[in-house]
This record gives structure tokens, C-alpha cells and sequence, in this order.
């Protein structure tokens, strides 16, 4: 076969492996968002603001507890460097001592236990997302995603809204085989570690500083302004998560592109000019919609048009992430996650309590378009471009 074939083969492949990553994030995201939206629909705010606050207690507990992130597991793979039984070794350790701390710290088991589940989808998922088996990817999303349903809403009609969270981590069960898989394939060896030392440590210290950038806003929120507004505010981040939804799929079909060498600038052209249209329609359409269909939150409208508009600057970010992670420059990541933190951080503090949930959701774009604008004056530094 000629070059020409060739290249066209290439893009065949790679239409098809987007295909399948796009329509399963669509289903998975579909899933999830009908979950959390039934749910917000059976709960008062308050109530459905309390499932979050421990969620983002767990999330937080996880975060720290990752040492092997998914993006060090996913380059690392598709670079076939054999550190994963050694990175999921440690972060399972981490599991278990963030699992006790909750436990002792807040007396919720449940919370407790979802923490694992985090860990080990983390640790599985992207190992099969570095190897680029895109539909073994794919499949282990969906099957997520049901058991959400399964077990998140059995065990909410079984035990009320105390035995969400319990069902949630159970939903993350079928990750123990490819976890234990991966165990058997490649031996714990420490002296990896060393070599791979300042990739490892900056992508992890950009990825715990990220998580708490994604989580610390609900721990805030809960003490500053209640339950009843973190509702509101937690439902508007799952508005957001849904529109932000395209942009996670192209990320996550053009990390191991540009980690082995081919990038799709084309691509990440159109995701920018479809982000955009996507804000657009979460700010303007979309809020149109939120009393029919959530009479218990309209306080939840304002937020929603104010977070639709992070997902440009969200869109522009992941292209960075991709690029500096592609070529292990992992230490200006962790500089805009700080700088993210610090912003989001502040401006819970501040602008929630003059502005209260609209101040919160001013906070979480500011955030975004601060650590995105980092991300410019970084690549100029390296001299880089994130679309190319």
C-alpha cells in the first residue's frame, strides 16, 4: 500500500477510535447526568447538597491518595514503560489511609469506601486508554455508568439517601479485574520510580492540586452557605460537566496521540469552535428549560449561565494538559493547577459571600480562565503550541 493509502487508513482508524470514545462519553455522561437529574429531582436541595459535600470529602481524600494519576498511568502506557504495578501498589496504600481518616474523621463508611472506587477506576480506566484499547475503554465506562443506575438508585429506594453513596461504590466493582490483570502482567519494581521520579511527582502534585480545585469548592460552600445553595451549585456543575462533555472525549482521544508522537491540530480546532457554541447554548437556551424540569432549584438558573461559560477556556486547557503532558513538561501543569486553586479557593471565600451562589459560580470560571491563561504564557515559553 502507498503513503497515500496508508495516511488514509491511519485517519479511517482514527475516525473510528473517536467514534467510539465520542459515543460512548455521550451514553456515559447521558447516563450519569439522568442519574444525578432524577435524583435532584426526588431531593430537596438541601439534601441533595449533603450527598455532594461528602462526595467532595471523598473526592478530596482520593485525590491525595492517587500517586498513579491518570494521565502519568495513561502516557506511561502508551509509552510501554512497566510502572504500573508499582504506582497502583502505592495508591491503593493511600486508599486505605484516606479510608481510615474519613471514617475516624467523620464516622461515613460509606464515604469512606467510594474512595476506592474512585482509585481503582482511575488506575484501570486509563491503562486501557495508554494502550489505546479504545473499546475495551469504552465498554468498562458503560458498564460504570449502568451499575450507577443499578445500584445508585436500588439502593436509594432500598435505604433512602443514605445508601447513595454506598451504591455508587459499588458501581465501581468490575475495576478489580483489570486492576488485579495489570498485578499480573508486571512486578512492583521501585527502582522505576527513581528514573521516572520529576514526572511522576510534578504530574501527581498537578493532579492533587487540580482535584482540590474540584472539590474544595463543595467542602466551602457546605459551611459558608449550606446545604440548600451547595445543591444549587452542585447541580449547575453537573450542567456544566454535561456540556463540557465533547471536549473530555477529544482529550481524551488526543492524549496518547501526542504522547506517541502524532497530534490532531485539526481536531482541536473544531472542538474550540464547537465549545463555543456549546457555552453559548448553556447560557442562553438551556436555563429556559431548569423549571420545568427542576422546580426545586431555580436558584440553580443564574449558576448554570454563569459555569457554561468555563467551557471555552476549559476546552482551550485540555489542549495544553495534553501537549505539555505529551512531552512530560508536567511542572507547568501543577503551576496553573495552583494558581486555579488559589483563585477558586479565594473567591468561594470572597465572592460568595457578597454575591452567595452566584459569587461561588463567578469563582469556579474565574478559576478556569486564570489556570487556561497560564497555560499560553507557558507554551510561548517552551515554545509550544497547545493546538498543534
Amino acid at each position: 500500500m502507498d503513503k497515500k493509502g496508508e495516511g488514509f487508513k491511519r485517519k479511517l482508524f482514527g475516525l473510528k477510535d473517536l467514534g467510539i470514545l465520542g459515543s460512548t462519553d455521550i451514553v456515559g455522561t447521558g447516563i450519569s447526568a439522568i442519574f444525578w437529574f432524577y435524583l435532584a429531582t426526588m431531593l430537596e436541595a438541601e439534601h441533595y447538597g449533603e450527598i455532594h459535600y461528602f462526595l467532595g470529602i471523598a473526592g478530596m481524600a482520593y485525590i491525595v491518595s492517587l500517586i498513579g494519576t491518570s494521565n502519568t498511568i495513561t502516557v506511561y502506557a502508551a509509552k510501554n514503560v512497566e510502572i504500573h504495578s508499582t504506582l497502583y501498589l502505592i495508591s491503593l496504600i493511600g486508599g486505605f489511609l484516606s479510608f481510615l481518616v474519613i471514617l475516624g474523621a467523620f464516622q461515613r463508611l460509606d464515604a469512606g469506601l467510594i474512595v476506592f472506587g474512585y482509585i481503582i477506576n482511575e488506575l484501570g480506566l486509563y491503562y486501557l486508554l495508554g494502550k489505546k484499547l479504545y473499546s475495551k475503554f469504552s465498554k468498562n465506562i458503560l458498564i460504570q455508568k449502568i451499575l450507577t443506575l443499578v445500584f445508585g438508585l436500588g439502593f436509594y429506594y432500598f435505604f433512602g439517601s443514605e445508601g447513595i453513596i454506598y451504591g455508587l461504590a459499588l458501581s465501581y466493582i468490575h475495576f478489580t479485574i483489570i486492576v488485579y490483570k495489570v498485578f499480573r502482567s508486571s512486578r512492583i519494581n521501585f527502582a522505576l520510580l527513581k528514573s521516572h521520579g520529576g514526572f511522576i511527582t510534578n504530574n501527581y502534585f498537578a493532579n492533587t492540586i487540580g482535584g482540590l480545585r474540584g472539590q474544595a469548592d463543595k467542602v466551602i460552600i457546605a459551611p459558608l452557605l449550606g446545604f440548600a445553595i451547595l445543591g444549587n451549585y452542585a447541580l449547575a456543575l453537573q450542567v456544566y460537566s454535561v456540556l463540557l462533555g465533547f471536549s473530555d472525549v477529544v482529550y481524551k482521544y488526543i492524549l496518547p496521540q501526542d504522547a506517541s508522537g502524532t497530534p490532531k491540530p485539526k481536531l482541536k480546532k473544531i472542538t474550540f469552535f464547537i465549545s463555543i457554541g456549546i457555552a453559548v447554548f448553556g447560557a442562553t437556551l438551556l436555563p429556559l428549560l431548569i423549571p420545568y424540569f427542576f422546580p426545586k432549584y431555580i436558584e440553580a438558573i443564574g449558576a448554570i449561565q454563569i459555569t457554561s461559560m468555563a467551557v471555552v477556556p476549559s476546552t482551550i486547557g485540555l489542549f495544553y494538559v495534553s501537549k505539555f503532558l505529551s512531552l512530560e513538561k508536567s511542572r507547568f501543569i501543577l503551576i496553573g493547577r495552583l494558581i486555579s486553586l488559589a483563585v477558586i479557593v479565594s473567591g468561594m471565600i470572597i465572592l460568595s459571600k457578597i454575591f452567595g451562589l452566584y459569587g461561588a459560580a463567578a469563582a469556579f470560571v474565574l478559576s478556569s480562565a486564570a489556570q487556561t491563561i497560564f497555560f499560553v504564557f507557558a507554551s510561548k515559553r517552551l515554545k509550544v503550541q497547545g493546538w498543534n
